[in-house]
């Protein structure tokens, strides 16, 4: 359900908080589309699993667990999950 709402951002910045592997809870501000930095290549990521966002705050591109999302913020509106 989260994972739609970053789907339908089209490009507008979004703050998304997720699980990482090891457990911890990470802040991502990213966008979708980011096509800038590409180096070439494909992603080996399952698209049905993963989201990947640019991150503005460390310059590069990440991959989101959708399964791990807690909360997005989109236009000052945040959406969360209960865990």
């Amino acid at each position: 359900m989260l994972d739609e709402l970053i789907l339908k951002s089209v490009g507008r910045f979004v703050t998304v908080v997720f699980e990482k592997k090891n457990g911890e809870l990470r802040t991502l501000t990213g966008r979708l589309g980011v096509t800038k930095h590409l180096k070439g290549g494909v992603s080996n990521l399952n698209p049905d699993a993963y989201i990947t966002l640019y991150d503005v705050v460390n310059k590069g591109y990440r991959a989101v667990n959708r399964e791990t999302i807690r909360s997005v913020t989109l236009n000052h509106v945040t959406a969360t999950v209960n865990v």
